[in-house]
C-alpha cells in the first residue's frame, strides 16, 4: 500500500471528487450558526442539512468536504478504545438531487482501488448493504464486480435520524489481517460489520431516498441525495498500518511532547499510562480547534465542554508526573500538524495557548477548593458511621466545582471510602436529559419541500441601485400550492425583478407595498426570505386580487430601508473597532440590523471595560465624522481574500462575492445594503454591553436620530437630578453627589458606632444569664442588633471572656429576616457539640438554613416568629 501522510490523504480525497465535478466546501466552524439543535458541528452532513431538506438549493449539487467535528457524548471511552475521539475529521462527498447509487458506489471503488488514487488492494475490501436495497447490492456485484463473499447483508444498514431525509446505506470495511484479529475464528462477530478489530469500517455511503414524515411513515423523496462519511483518523491508521488511530501522524507528535514533559514515562510502557497519553492528545486537539472557532471555557454549554476537556487532560497529565501547566505548550504542535488544511490554527496559536494557560491555572485553584470540600464531605460521612460518599455529593463536586469524578473516586479510595456510582450516573443522566430538552424544540432536519425546491423562476434583485421597480409576478404560493390568482389573505410571491432585500446576514428584510398598473396598492410586503433556489420570496398581505404574468410596481419603504442601511454600515465600523481595541482574536458571532438599533455579538474572554467601550465608541464616531466613502466591489472569492476582506463566521459564499470597503479602515464580505459614506450615520452611541453565552458578548447601539434621542433622554434625566439636588448647573451634579456620599458614609459610621455601644451594653445583660444544661453551660438569647455583623461582634466578646460552653444568639431585622449565630468552646467540642451541627438543627425553625465550623456557625431565616422555638431547641439539643 502507498505510504501517505494524513495531509496527503485528505487532499487526495478532495482532489478526486473535485475531478468528478464536485465543489470543495471549506470546513465550517465547530460552533453552529443558526442551528439550535446542535451544541457542536458533529458530522459532515450537519453542514449540509439546509441542502438536504430543500430549504436551500446549492449552486453546485455536487459537494465534497473535510469537516472538523466534535462529539462528547461518550467522552469516557476516549483513550480506552482504539478509535474514540472528541474531535475528528469527516471526509465526505454529497449529491443534492443529482447523481445517486451507481455513481456513488463506482466512484468510491475507483478512489479506493485505483493506483492513481488510494491504490488499496481490492481483495482487502468488504461491503455491507441493507437487505431490501437490492439495487445497491446489484451495483456492487455486477458493476464493481465484487465477489459474493465480499458483500454482506446487514439489517442495521439504514440511516435514519427521525423526521426528514433517510435511507439505506453501504459500509466499506478494510481487512487489516489476522494479526489484528481479537476474536476466535468461530466468534459470531468475526466478520466485516461485526464488533472486531480485524475488519475496520472506513467509509459509509448513505442513499437518502425517503422522507421520514412526522407521522412516522416514509415516502419517496422528491429529490434523492447522497451523503457519505469517511473518518480521516481511521483511514490514516490503515495507510500507516497503525494498531490504533493514535499511532499516526495526527497524534504521535502530541504524545511524544507529552512524554517529554512528564516523569520519563514513554508511550507503550503500560496500558494505564497509554490511556493518559491518548486522552491528552485527543483533548488538546478538540480544545485548540474549539477555541480557534470562537468558543471559550465557561460553566455552561459548549464552554463547559471545553473546560471539562482541559481538566480531564490536566488530570491525566498529573498521572504522567506533569505537575505544572503544560497543555498550552501543545497548542502550536496541533497547529503544525494541521497547517496544510487549517492554517488559521497556527496563526491563532498564541491566543489559543493563552486561553488554555489561563484555564489550566484556574483549575489548579479549583483542585485545592475541591479537595477541601471533599474532605468535609468525607468527615461528615464518617460522623454518620458511613464509608460511602453519596453520588449526589460527587455530582455536586463535578457539576458545580468542576471536580472530575475519577479524581473523587481515586481520592476517597485512599480514605477507604467508595462512591455511589449508580447515583452519580443517574444525576449525570438527568443533566443530559435537561440539556437535550433545551434543544428539543427545534427540528434537526426539516422534511423536504418539493414545491419550493422545484421553483426555478429567474428573479433579479435590484435593490442595490433602486428602491422602486416594475416586476412581473411569476409565482404565487398559497398553503404550499402554486396558484394563478389570489384575492385575500396571505401569500408568498416571486417576481421577475425586485428591489426588496431578503433577510440575510443579520439585516432585516425590507418592507413596502405592491401597486397595480392603475396605481392602487394591492398588497403590503411584511417579510422577504430567500427561496431554496435563491429567489427573493415576498410574504404579503393581499388587499386586492393579483394574478401571475401581470406587471406590478414594487415600492420599498425608503425611510425604513435607509435607516437599516446606516445601521448595517455601523456594524462594520464596530466590528473593526473591536478588533483594534480588544485584539484580532475577536470574531463576529452574530448580528441584527433593525431600522431603530443594531445588535452585534462577538467573542471575547470577558466583559469589555468601560474604558475600552468608550474607546470603541470614539473610534466609530471618528470614522463617521471623517465622512469615509463606502464602496462595494463584486469579485471572485480568492481575489476578495487576497484583498484582505474579512469573511464572517459561518457564512457560505458563491463564486462571486460582494466586498464592502469603508475608506481604508474596514473591508468585509457582505451582501447587505450600506450608506454611501459614513457621514450619513451622523452619530453612534453604545447603549448596552452584556454577556449572552459562553465567551460571547453583545453590544447594542444606535445611530443618527435614535442616537440623538438617546443622548437627549440622558441629558433630561441628568437635568432632573440637578433640579432635585437644587443646583443650577448640571456640571455640578458629580460634586454634589460626592458630597452626599461622604455625608452618608459619615452617618453610617456614626450608626455603626452607636450599634456597637448598644451591642456592648446588651452583652453585659446577656452574658450574665448563663444556664446549665446537663454538664454544659449555655447562653441563648434574642438580641436587638442590626444584623450578622453585630452578632459576630458579640460572639467574639463571648469567646474572649469564656463565659459559657455554648452561645446561641438570634436577631430579627427590619425586613423580617432572621440571623442566627452559634459558637462552641473547646470543652464543648471535646464532648461532641459542634456549632455547625447545632445550627443545622435549629435553623429550620426560623425558616432557613446554614452551617459552619465546629467552633462557629451562622444561618439566616425568614420566620422571626420561630426564634423562641429555635432557642428552646438548642437547649434540647444539648440535653441529648
Amino acid at each position: 500500500m502507498k505510504q501517505l501522510s494524513s495531509a496527503q490523504i485528505r487532499q487526495m480525497y478532495l482532489d478526486f471528487f473535485k475531478s468528478k465535478g464536485h465543489k470543495v466546501m471549506q470546513s465550517a466552524p465547530l460552533v453552529p450558526h443558526d442551528d439550535p439543535t446542535l451544541l457542536w458541528i458533529n458530522s459532515g452532513v450537519a453542514t449540509m442539512k439546509k441542502f438536504f431538506d430543500g430549504s436551500v438549493v446549492p449552486d453546485n449539487p455536487r459537494i465534497t468536504s473535510s469537516q472538523k467535528s466534535i462529539r462528547t457524548n461518550d467522552i469516557e471511552n476516549v483513550g480506552h478504545t482504539a478509535r474514540h475521539h472528541t474531535l475528528f475529521e469527516m471526509l465526505g462527498n454529497f449529491s443534492v438531487g443529482d447523481y445517486f447509487k451507481e455513481e456513488a458506489i463506482t466512484w468510491a471503488w475507483e478512489l479506493l482501488t485505483s493506483p492513481k488514487w488510494f491504490g488499496m488492494n481490492p481483495d482487502k475490501l468488504y461491503i455491507t448493504v441493507y437487505p431490501k436495497d437490492t439495487e445497491a447490492k446489484r451495483i456492487w456485484l455486477e458493476e464493481v464486480k465484487l465477489p459474493k463473499d465480499h458483500v454482506y447483508e446487514v439489517e442495521d444498514n439504514f440511516w435514519d435520524i427521525g423526521e426528514g431525509p433517510s435511507g439505506p446505506d453501504s459500509e466499506i470495511f478494510y481487512d487489516r489481517g489476522q494479526e489484528f484479529n481479537n476474536l476466535s475464528e468461530d466468534d459470531p462477530e468475526n466478520y466485516p460489520g461485526g464488533e472486531n478489530e480485524r475488519y475496520l469500517e472506513i467509509w459509509n455511503i448513505v442513499f437518502s431516498e425517503f422522507n421520514h414524515k412526522p407521522d412516522g411513515t416514509y415516502e419517496p423523496l422528491p429529490h434523492k441525495n447522497i451523503d457519505t462519511g469517511m473518518g480521516l483518523e481511521r483511514v490514516v491508521s490503515v495507510f500507516q498500518n497503525a494498531r490504533t488511530n493514535f499511532e499516526t501522524d495526527l497524534f504521535l507528535p502530541l504524545i511524544e511532547k507529552s512524554a517529554e514533559l512528564g516523569n520519563g514515562t514513554k508511550y507503550g510502557d503500560s496500558p494505564v499510562t497509554d490511556v493518559s497519553f491518548k486522552v491528552i492528545a485527543d483533548h488538546i486537539r478538540a480544545v485548540t480547534f474549539a477555541i480557534g472557532d470562537g468558543a471559550l471555557p465557561s460553566n455552561e454549554g459548549r464552554g463547559y465542554v471545553i473546560r471539562r476537556l482541559i481538566r480531564r487532560a490536566v488530570m491525566h497529565g498529573q498521572k504522567l508526573g506533569i505537575d505544572e501547566a503544560f497543555l498550552y505548550r501543545l497548542v502550536p504542535i496541533v497547529g503544525q500538524i494541521m497547517k496544510s488544511y487549517y492554517p488559521e490554527v497556527l496563526e491563532q496559536s498564541d491566543y489559543i495557548a493563552k486561553v488554555v494557560r489561563m484555564e489550566e491555572d484556574r483549575f489548579n485553584e479549583t483542585l485545592k477548593d475541591g479537595l477541601q470540600l471533599l474532605n468535609e464531605m468525607i468527615a461528615d460521612a464518617k460522623e454518620k458511621g458511613s464509608n460511602k460518599l453519596s453520588g449526589k455529593l460527587a455530582f455536586k463536586l463535578y457539576d458545580t466545582y468542576g471536580f472530575p469524578f475519577e479524581l473523587t473516586t481515586e481520592y476517597v479510595q485512599e480514605q477507604n471510602f467508595t462512591v455511589d456510582e449508580t447515583e452519580f450516573n443517574e444525576q449525570m443522566k438527568q443533566q443530559k436529559e435537561r440539556a437535550r430538552a433545551a434543544r428539543s424544540n427545534a427540528k434537526s432536519m426539516g422534511v423536504q419541500n418539493g414545491l419550493l425546491t422545484d421553483i426555478k423562476t429567474k428573479s433579479k434583485y435590484v435593490g442595490y441601485e433602486k428602491l422602486i421597480t416594475m416586476g412581473t409576478l411569476k409565482d404565487i404560493i398559497v398553503n404550499n400550492q402554486l396558484v394563478d390568482t389570489v384575492a385575500t389573505g396571505f401569500a408568498d410571491l416571486i417576481f421577475s425583478e425586485t428591489p426588496f432585500y431578503a433577510e440575510m446576514g443579520g439585516q432585516v428584510a425590507d418592507q413596502g407595498v405592491i401597486m397595480n398598473q392603475t396605481g392602487a396598492v394591492v398588497a403590503e410586503v411584511t417579510n422577504v426570505q430567500h427561496a431554496p433556489n435563491g429567489q427573493n420570496m415576498h410574504t404579503v398581505k393581499i388587499l386586492s386580487p393579483l394574478a401571475i404574468n401581470e406587471d406590478y410596481k414594487l415600492i420599498v419603504d425608503k425611510t425604513f430601508h435607509n435607516k437599516v442601511r446606516k445601521n448595517h454600515t455601523a456594524t462594520h465600523l464596530l466590528d473593526q473597532a473591536l478588533r483594534d481595541v480588544l485584539g484580532e482574536h475577536t470574531h463576529q458571532a452574530g448580528s441584527l440590523v433593525e431600522p431603530t438599533y443594531l445588535r452585534f455579538d462577538f467573542t471575547n474572554l470577558g466583559s469589555v471595560t468601560p474604558e475600552d467601550l468608550h474607546r470603541v465608541e470614539q473610534i466609530v464616531n471618528e470614522k463617521i465624522w471623517a465622512n469615509l466613502e463606502v464602496n462595494t466591489v463584486e469579485t471572485d472569492l480568492e481575489t476578495a481574500k487576497k484583498m484582505g476582506a474579512i469573511a464572517l463566521f459561518a457564512d457560505k459564499y458563491g463564486d462571486l462575492v460582494r466586498v464592502v470597503k469603508i475608506g481604508d479602515y474596514s473591508m468585509e464580505f457582505c451582501g447587505g445594503n450600506h450608506a454611501v459614506n459614513t457621514g450619513e450615520l451622523g452619530l453612534f452611541k453604545i447603549i448596552a454591553e452584556s454577556g449572552v453565552g459562553a465567551g460571547v458578548r453583545r453590544i447594542e447601539a444606535v445611530t443618527s436620530r435614535e442616537a440623538f434621542e438617546f443622548l437627549e433622554q440622558k441629558g433630561n434625566l441628568l437635568q432632573d437630578v440637578a433640579n432635585q439636588l437644587k443646583i443650577t448647573q448640571v456640571k455640578e451634579v458629580p460634586r454634589k453627589v460626592e458630597a452626599l456620599q461622604a455625608e452618608i458614609k459619615d452617618l453610617e459610621q456614626q450608626k455603626s458606632s452607636l450599634e456597637a455601644k448598644f451591642a456592648k451594653q446588651q452583652a453585659v445583660d446577656i452574658f450574665n444569664k448563663s444556664e446549665r444544661i446537663g454538664s454544659l453551660t449555655l447562653i441563648a438569647a434574642q438580641v436587638k442588633v442590626s444584623g450578622m455583623d453585630q452578632l459576630r461582634q458579640l460572639a467574639d466578646q463571648w469567646k474572649e471572656k469564656r463565659i459559657s460552653d455554648v452561645l446561641v444568639l438570634a436577631t430579627s431585622t427590619a425586613e423580617n429576616k432572621v440571623n442566627l449565630i452559634v459558637a462552641a468552646s473547646p470543652a464543648a467540642i471535646e464532648v461532641g457539640v459542634k456549632a455547625g451541627n447545632l445550627i443545622k438543627t435549629i435553623s429550620p425553625l426560623v425558616g432557613g438554613g446554614g452551617g459552619g465550623r465546629p467552633d462557629m456557625a451562622q444561618a439566616g431565616g425568614k420566620k422571626p416568629e420561630g426564634i423562641i422555638a429555635a432557642l428552646e431547641a438548642a437547649k434540647e439539643y444539648l440535653l441529648k
